[in-house]
């Protein structure tokens, strides 16, 4: 919730049906406290949607099914400590 003070500002200054409601002269000043009110949300939120060609162009990819072990084989190292690679038998 936000709110917006404003000190001293006079009444003629006012939109016209604010200054008659308040029954005052028009040289009288005045503070003014506006606060936004809390909206009550009826209807679900939206899904996400994107027009982006590029948004999902892996979903379909059997190996990425396990996103984790996919992952760690990528993190892993490619040699072993004695120089030889990863995988290869000596």
């Amino acid at each position: 919730m936000s709110t917006l003070v404003i000190e001293h500002f006079k009444v003629s200054e006012l939109p016209q049906q604010w200054a008659q409601r308040l029954k005052v002269c028009p040289e009288q000043t005045v503070t003014m406290r506006i606060e936004t009110e809390a909206t009550q949300t009826t209807h679900a939120p939206e899904t996400f949607v994107t027009n982006d060609p590029a948004f999902g162009i892996w979903r379909d990819r059997e190996d990425m099914a396990d996103v984790p072990a996919f992952v760690r084989q990528l993190r892993a190292a490619r040699y072993s400590p004695d120089g030889s690679r990863q995988g290869e038998d000596a």
